[in-house]
């Protein structure tokens, strides 16, 4: 029986993890790095252990010094979450030989399922049908490339040992093959130690379905349903909703009939997740669904099944590892409402979706109106180190519509600053008409393109809130909110805009306030009078704040001058627009080069970012190398135009 538990793990999962353990009465263990020191998995924990430096490779990734800490501290069970260990067999196996319960499945199931092209093979030989495409020994690039004409473009290469969409390309014609193959095997050296790959038929109309399985000791597998991922950007998911829309009794009961018979062929114990791809060109039919691989793990989306069963995984993992059987019988196991979950990410989507990194001075997710899954607290710092979650936000409800319209409400009133969230990008995908239709498929973002991507201009009612909430501050009156969506707390006779009666901020005769709105300058006319104003201001120390619950949120001061002495890329500066590491230098000082040409690679929280050259010119002031680390807003080099 599991009395102490130690979680392998940080963030909003390793939370997540405690809460289920605190209601079992488990006593739980955190583990942590130097970047980690005050982060919330270390404040929920009954126990927390130092175990190295902020980078993953030194601390959680070290399972030596997971073991030990578990040791020091009592504690007979470890659970790896997901990410990190999960899924590494010899961690598994150290755990169970230091004498220790693993909250997982057996090695020998970890090592069947771990490998992308071990683990097709196993599933042709249990009936499970798999994708179309190369899973050979053979890794040469004449090999590659000729299986990649063979199977036709568009093609998908993927790291054999990847996940999360890492280490994995879609190449649609032979002259791209080559780049595309020496990018994914680099992405998947650094992300898993493991650089093959196997290729697989692109499927044109691509909907990612996959099936929450669930083993024990007893030889008892069952099924929890159907989750869709389908809304996914360069394959990373975005939102995850169960049970899968579209999908009629006959198919689920074929491809769920498929998950259980792919865990039975590892003899699986624990929380897994089949994976397929689906045909959807004719909608969803059990003869076009594929196997693609088996997480032997709990899922980030693993919330969306716990709210349509009723079930709390992490208790099932707990009392599986323990030894008991499967709470549950497949027939105890139905479907109740429908779920979406939306990921928030410290990312720009206005930048490209470059990482935000920082102190989280402002922060309001919506735990009244939905489920919220976090590792974060207002002041705590968001570290290049990891991956950037910020908060998983999940909404149920009795049918599809009612959950996404749920879910929208509380993600137009998240609030996060000066963290760039992907919040409106979330937003504006629960408001897209083809998601709202369920016209679902793996290129849905990509083919919206900008019209998800939000600007990073104020709205007009912002300006016009911010420039109040400015000429109120200069009086000396607190800054009001005045949001009517929010339900505006002005109580009749006592707004302090009366004070402003008569009041002239820089002497203007029409009342005008110069203020500053991310940065850039605006001067509006206050008038003595607002009507109805659709915007919310708010202070977050001394700065104010102002938003239209669209999911952005904006800064807004007395106006000062902006960007001067800067460099920027008008005038060829290569600026680092993240903290990070280099590990591509593809330049050398004094080269010649074309207008969008790749000078270098940037790596931070797990992603690359080219960076490329803003016109023709000359590289000149090249001050790093591959293998260097680089903070925010460095200058790396020059791009000098040619003297004429």
């Amino acid at each position: 029986m599991i009395t102490k538990l130690l979680i392998a793990n940080r963030g909003e999962i390793a939370c997540r993890i405690m809460r289920t353990a605190r209601a079992m009465g488990i006593a739980t263990v955190a583990v942590y790095s130097d970047a980690d020191a005050k982060a919330l998995h270390v404040r929920s924990a009954d126990a927390a252990v130092h175990i190295g430096p902020s980078p993953a490779a030194e601390s959680y990734l070290v399972g030596a010094k997971i073991i030990a800490a578990a040791k020091q501290t009592g504690a007979n069970a470890i659970h790896p979450g997901y990410g990190f260990l999960s899924e590494n067999a010899d961690f598994a196996q150290a755990v169970i030989d230091a004498g220790l319960i693993w909250v997982g499945p057996k090695p020998a199931s970890i090592r069947a399922m771990g490998l992308k092209d071990a683990a097709k093979q196993l599933m042709r030989a249990a009936g499970v049908p798999v994708t179309p495409g190369y899973d050979g020994s053979d890794q040469s690039v004449e090999r590659l490339t000729a299986e990649a004409e063979a199977i036709g473009y568009p093609v998908l290469i993927k790291a054999v040992a990847g996940g999360g969409g890492k280490g994995m390309r879609k190449v649609d014609a032979p002259a791209d093959f080559a780049a595309a193959l020496e990018s994914c095997r680099r992405e998947a050296k650094a992300s898993f130690g493991n650089d093959e790959v196997l290729l697989e038929k692109w499927i044109t109309s691509p909907r990612h379905i996959e099936v929450q399985v669930f083993g024990d000791s007893h030889g008892n597998v069952v099924h929890l349903f159907e989750r869709d991922c389908s809304l996914q950007r360069r394959h990373q998911k975005v939102i995850e909703e169960a049970p899968a829309p579209g999908m009629d009794e006959a198919t689920r009961e074929a491809i769920c009939a498929a998950a259980v018979r792919a865990a039975k062929a590892v003899d699986y114990e624990g929380a897994g997740t089949i994976e397929f791809i689906a045909d959807a060109s004719e909608g969803l039919r059990a003869d076009r669904i594929f196997f693609m691989e088996m997480n032997t793990r709990l899922q980030v989306e693993h919330p969306v099944t716990e709210e349509i069963t009723g079930v709390d995984l992490v208790e099932w993992q707990l009392r599986v590892a323990s030894g008991e059987q499967l709470p549950k019988r497949q027939e105890e196991l139905s479907i109740n409402g429908h779920a979406v979950e939306a990921r928030l990410y410290a990312e720009d989507p206005a930048k490209g979706f470059l990482p935000s990194t920082g102190r989280l001075e402002h922060l309001m997710l919506p735990e009244h109106l939905i489920r919220v899954e976090t590792g974060v607290y207002e002041g705590a710092e968001v570290s290049p180190y990891y991956d950037p979650m910020i908060a998983k936000l999940v909404a149920r409800g009795d049918d599809r519509d009612a959950a996404i319209a749920t879910l929208a409400s509380a993600t137009s009133v998240t609030a996060v600053w000066p963290i760039k969230t992907n919040a409106a990008f979330l937003l504006a995908c629960l408001k897209s008409e083809r998601f709202r239709v369920a016209d679902l498929d793996t290129g849905l973002i990509a083919s919206e393109g900008d019209a998800l991507i939000p600007n990073d201009q104020p709205p007009a009612e912002v300006v016009k809130a911010g420039a109040m909430a400015v000429a109120v501050a200069a009086i000396g009156q607190p800054v009001w909110q005045c949001v009517d969506t929010l339900g505006g707390r002005e109580e009749a006779g006592r707004s302090p805009l009366k004070a402003l009666f008569g009041f002239r901020l820089n002497r203007s005769p029409k009342n005008a306030v110069r203020i500053s709105v991310d940065g850039m300058s605006h001067e509006v006319s206050v008038p003595n009078r607002f009507g109805e104003l659709n915007a919310w201001v708010e202070t977050a120390g001394t700065t104010i704040l102002s938003g239209v619950n669209d999911g952005r949120i904006f800064a807004v001061s007395a106006d000062r001058p902006y960007g001067t002495g800067q460099a920027s890329a008008a005038d060829g500066a290569i600026i680092a627009p993240m903290p990070g590491k280099v590990i591509a230098v593809d330049v050398s000082e004094g080269q010649a080069v074309t207008a969008g040409q790749r000078l270098m690679v940037l790596e931070a929280m797990k992603m690359e970012h080219a960076l490329t050259a803003p016109f023709e010119g000359v590289v000149e002031g090249l001050g790093v190398s591959a293998g260097g680390q680089v903070q925010v807003e460095a200058v790396l080099c020059r791009v000098v135009p040619q003297s004429e």
